[in-house]
């Protein structure tokens, strides 16, 4: 399954990265790319391992606001 999520503070190619390898680190995550110019992060993620509120979470926890 998919989820484009929108996020606010990614201003760089350093910001992007480090929500890709925060939501990495998740068990059933499967691709996530993220775009600073769009304020967007797009995940692959299996929905019977992991839920769209635990990826949240996860780019919350390394300092950006998931705002939709």
């Amino acid at each position: 399954m998919k989820v484009t999520l929108q996020v606010q503070g990614m201003m760089c190619a350093h910001c992007e990265n480090r929500v890709i390898q925060a939501c990495k680190e998740l068990d059933g995550l499967h691709e996530a790319e993220a775009s600073a110019a769009n304020h967007t992060v797009v995940c692959d993620y299996d929905e019977t391992k992991i839920s769209v509120d635990q990826i949240k979470e996860t780019i919350e926890a390394v300092g950006y606001d998931v705002v939709a």
